[in-house]
């Protein structure tokens, strides 16, 4: 029984280190990363950047059909061959001219 307790224990306590941190410089993110998943969920990536540029205009509103409609741009940007290699946030400032 001791034994038993023992090994969760271990287990228990093993878990979050096993666990390693990893962090991404997003404006180095290309368009071909984005596309292919590569990266993170394309999803994800579309929330964190709407939430990096409301920031930077000092906003504190999160418009979800206005993340949806840049996210499409952004998408069929980077399906251009000739935006395969741009990082997405350049696509973006392109988009918003």
């Amino acid at each position: 029984m001791h034994r038993i307790t023992a090994i969760f224990l271990i287990m228990f306590l093993a878990a979050p280190a096993s666990r390693a941190q990893v962090t991404i410089e997003v404006s180095k993110i290309t368009c071909e990363q984005y596309l292919s998943f590569s990266v993170g969920d394309p999803r994800d990536i579309n929330i964190w950047l709407s939430g990096y540029y409301a920031g930077k205009r000092g906003s504190t509103v999160f418009e979800p059909q206005r993340v949806k409609e840049i996210a499409e741009k952004v998408k069929s940007e980077c399906l251009l061959k000739a935006n395969s290699k741009l990082p997405v946030m350049e696509v973006i400032k392109k988009i918003q001219g």
